[in-house]
């Protein structure tokens, strides 16, 4: 078990040997909960991925205090970066079961509007990526899998899912710049 400083750090710092030591510390627990909740493996690789760029992020903005081990903090991160997609499928994430849910009447028009306004600043920040990371971003979103994204842009599936990990970096790296980022808070805070 590493402390919380040494993997900050190498998280930071992108040292390979911690980031791979951090993945098999904590991705049977990230699995096992996404897969306990309606989820497959390729939402658990999805998650893991979108939480390693959230984790990041907050890392180099030097504004976390970590309270608890940094472990349980991306777990938090997982968590919420998974019922976050199961809410825009409409489904509620309560305890350990998933139960759909009604759109409330009162809140579907704010709602609409948040949606309205985050999708207008990533694609904003879209036009900014190069031809590939848009490609294999526009891909991604369309549903298609790691092999098809390599199958139709020829490349391995293992850059496949490297060039979409750091297409989806830059992308949030453009948006978190952006003046309007904070207005509309785009990535998910603990509770």
């Amino acid at each position: 078990m590493r402390s919380n400083t040494i993997i900050i750090t190498g998280v930071t710092q992108g040292d390979e040997k911690i980031l791979k030591h951090f993945y098999k510390e904590t991705m049977v627990y990230i699995r096992g909960y996404i897969i306990r909740n309606s989820g497959n493996t390729q939402d658990v690789e999805d998650v893991f991925q979108d939480a390693m760029i959230v984790l990041y992020l907050k890392l180099r903005s030097g504004l976390v205090e970590l309270k608890s081990p940094i472990k349980t903090y991306f777990y938090g991160i997982c968590k919420n970066i998974w019922r976050n997609r199961l809410r825009k499928q409409k489904k509620l994430l309560l305890t350990d079961s998933v139960h759909l849910f009604e759109k409330e009447v009162d809140t579907s028009f704010l709602i609409d509007i948040e949606t309205n306004e985050r999708e207008q600043l990533y694609r904003k920040h879209f036009q900014n990526l190069s031809l590939d990371n848009k490609k294999v971003l526009t891909l991604y979103f369309k549903g298609k899998s790691m092999k098809e994204i390599s199958e139709i842009t020829g490349y391995t599936e293992g850059y496949a899912r490297k060039k979409k990990f750091e297409a989806k970096k830059s992308l949030l790296s453009m948006v978190e710049q952006d003046p309007l980022y904070e207005e509309i808070a785009v990535i998910p805070v603990l509770t």
